[in-house]
């Protein structure tokens, strides 16, 4: 039996934006586009009433009842719908913009320029249940230990710390002294403590919990 295919929400304030964005979509077979919201206040209204499985939220929207962002409006389906997933879908790839929608409860963060294989991996991560983030997003995302982490040793934050700043599995080795055998293993082990399989979504996840912090 075929699953019923992901319903989406698309929120942005260019009527053509979301015209190209559902066309896009919708030629997906498993993707299907249930509503389309002009601003951030409309998008939340909309997704409390439709319950979509996932929502496309703009970064900025240019007017509104209220003037609410999309990180505003992700805040507020996080405290109003736990477990919406909201993927953020911006032209501004900027590190405040990123960990802003990321600590506020996004599932992802995809570059409106991307490719859209890259938005459809986004999507499909985040409604079933992952983290979706652009790939080009990850450099971006150089921080430090803020916080004791319960989950991560301190040799593993470092890790995920160099991986963030886009480092390799050969660099973060000579970087740290180990070899590249021992890296591999402490990925293992950071993927199976944040639930997550990739790179990127490790990053994400780190974030997300207050491991990292920009500097």
């Amino acid at each position: 039996m075929t699953p019923a295919p992901l319903r989406l929400l698309i929120a942005d304030d260019h009527a053509v934006v979301r015209a190209g964005l559902r066309a896009l979509l919708e030629g997906a077979a498993d993707l299907d586009v249930v509503a389309e919201a002009h601003s951030g206040e409309q998008a939340v209204r909309l997704a409390l009433e439709l319950r979509p499985d996932v929502v496309l939220m703009d970064l900025r929207f240019a007017h509104g009842d209220g003037g609410m962002d999309g990180v505003e409006a992700v805040r507020r389906l996080a405290s109003a719908a736990p477990g919406l997933p909201v993927v953020m879908l911006t032209s501004y790839s900027g590190r405040a913009d990123v960990v802003r929608a990321l600590e506020a409860g996004a599932r992802g963060y995809v570059l409106k320029a991307g490719p859209p294989d890259e938005l459809f991996r986004a999507v499909r991560s985040a409604g079933a249940g992952g983290i979706g983030l652009a790939a080009e997003l990850v450099g971006h995302l150089v921080g430090q230990v803020v916080s004791p982490a319960a989950e991560l040793t301190r040799r593993e934050t470092e890790v995920v710390r160099l991986m963030a700043d886009g480092h390799s599995n050969r660099s973060i080795a000579l970087s740290l002294h180990l070899s590249e055998a021992t890296i591999k293993t402490h990925l293992i082990r950071i993927y199976r403590k944040l639930g997550v399989d990739n790179r990127a979504a490790a990053v994400s996840e780190a974030m997300r919990r207050g491991l990292l912090e920009l500097t």
